[in-house]
């Protein structure tokens, strides 16, 4: 196994991720986490962190952690910890953010074998090692910044400036596989079909002869969430899809008809109108989803009461609870709040199972398919709890929703069309706030404007806007425009992620 030592990076995960792409385990640990928990860990690699190394009281590992005698790769944040702690120099000043040049030193480095002399890597730092510790040699360079990779193969210590992790470092998972291999020695011997069974067993242990209830979104997440927990506790699980009345065109009977063919329990509860009340008047998308994630949390207490229920299943992914809470050591930034993470009670009497809460999208669908969950079920585009209420920016209401399930409805159908690779992760509508004036007919118009949203990713933390073809965009365009009462404009959202998030809310 491989530890990562998590100092809050909104990146942290994608080093798991990585890793396991190598075909090797790896788990996330809080930096304070204790040495006697790391005594499966062959090497450990540190994350990069919103924190300074030169803030007096800078988040950092234990003396006994240190002195722990395994191969040890920090990234950014990590680099200037080992920099610092083995008596290097850590300095303000010269930040990158973005695509660098990053040129290799120390060729003979088994960090950087079968690696360009030159390749393009990704930064995201303000400060720098402005002096290498003793012991240490220098491994890489870029034009800004003259200390970019340190190692020393006394102490098993390897530092990188930029983040290997991030699909923009050309040959950043060759250098985590060097790590991993050449370096610490690991093996290629992890699967999800072990991961699956492991989550079974646990989930059967932990529940015992207790019942409970599965919530279903509509997503492949809590699906394949459902059908784990199935296979661990059968008849005593029961899945509950709530429609809220903010669900796309045909969702209900989409999602109910593939589920019960997969012979889930399921009970479909009609709460549209709490769930609309609930929302009159509201604007701001963090007490939206506050809102939608408390009325969740009300149905299913209530249905688990009637099933005689102990504990809840969830579809949480980790993108979800990295992006609501700070991550494993909490000192990561908040980007939003998830109805299954940043929305649950803290008197919540529920006991929670979230057997994907460490895997990423395309790792669910992976077991997914290994679950038999149909081909039509596994390519939906992800679909967010708080539904098109996220996607309404501003307040929600009946006449908004109609508009843009319908606008979203057309994206979806031509998309199909378009598609064929599945080359988009995620493709949707979003209502904006405004109205713009148009001619219709020789008359003035003044209606609302729907944006276009398509993405390319792998895993969710990270996503590009895609290319799409001007004929595409055209018939979406007049489609939505023709046919959807309400709308004279669509304009096309070209920005990625980051800067921006996939959702708008």
């Amino acid at each position: 196994m491989i530890g990562i030592i998590d100092f809050g990076s909104q990146y942290t995960q994608l080093i798991v991720r990585k890793v396991r792409e190598v075909g090797i385990f790896s788990r996330i640990f809080p930096y304070f986490v204790r040495k006697e928990e790391l005594t499966d860990c062959e090497a450990l690699i540190f994350s990069g962190s919103p924190r300074s190394t030169l803030e007096e009281r800078h988040p950092d590992v234990s003396n006994e952690i240190w002195e722990i005698y395994i191969p040890i790769l920090g990234i950014c944040y990590g680099l200037q910890l080992i920099a610092k702690h083995y008596g290097g120099e850590v300095s303000s000043g010269k930040a990158e953010f973005g695509k660098t040049n990053l040129h290799i030193i120390k060729k003979e480095s088994q960090l950087f074998t079968d690696i360009p002399d030159e390749s393009i890597v990704w930064m995201s730092h303000g400060n720098y090692v402005s002096r290498i510790p003793e012991g240490f040699e220098l491994t890489a360079e870029t034009s800004s910044i003259k200390i970019a990779g340190i190692e020393s193969r006394k102490f098993k210590r390897y530092g990188i400036q930029f983040h290997p992790e991030v699909f923009h470092s050309v040959h950043g998972v060759k250098v985590l596989e060097n790590f991993l291999t050449n370096i610490a020695g690991a093996k290629k011997d992890w699967n999800l079909k072990d991961f699956v069974e492991e989550e079974i067993l646990n989930i059967k242990r932990g529940v015992g002869n207790e019942k409970a209830i599965c919530g279903i979104s509509g997503g492949v997440d809590s699906a394949v969430s459902a059908l784990i927990v199935h296979r661990a506790i059968g008849d005593n699980l029961k899945c509950i899809f709530v429609d809220h009345g903010l669900l796309r065109a045909f969702e209900r009977e989409e999602v109910t008809n593939a589920l019960k063919a997969l012979g889930l329990n399921l009970k479909v509860t009609d709460k549209k109108k709490s769930f609309l009340d609930a929302l009159n008047g509201i604007i701001e998308p963090e007490e939206k989803r506050k809102i939608i994630g408390k009325l969740f949390i009300d149905v299913f207490s209530e249905e688990a009461k009637n099933f005689g229920a102990t504990f809840l299943g969830q579809g949480t992914l980790y993108p979800d609870f990295i992006e609501s809470s700070g991550g494993i050591s909490g000192i990561a930034d908040r980007i939003k709040s998830h109805h299954n993470v940043g929305g649950l009670p803290e008197n919540l009497k529920l006991k929670l199972i979230e057997p994907l809460k460490l895997l990423f999208k395309d790792e669910v669908r992976i077991i997914g398919k290994e679950l038999n969950l149909g081909e039509e079920f596994l390519k939906r585009h992800p679909f967010p709890g708080p539904g098109l209420a996220v996607r309404i920016i501003g307040e929600v209401t009946e006449e908004r929703l109609s508009i843009l399930r319908k606008a979203d409805f057309i994206l979806r159908e031509e998309l199909t069309k378009y598609d064929k690779e599945n080359n988009i992760w995620q493709g949707f509508a979003i209502l904006l706030p405004i109205r713009s004036v148009g001619v219709m007919g020789d008359k003035r118009t003044y209606n609302y404007v729907i944006a276009l949203r398509m993405v390319e990713s792998t895993d969710g933390m990270t996503a590009t806007w895609h290319k799409a073809s001007f004929e595409l965009l055209e018939t979406i365009s007049n489609r939505i425009t023709n046919e959807v009462r309400g709308v004279n404009r669509v304009v096309y959202d070209i920005t990625s992620k980051p800067p921006a998030t996939i959702e708008w809310e």
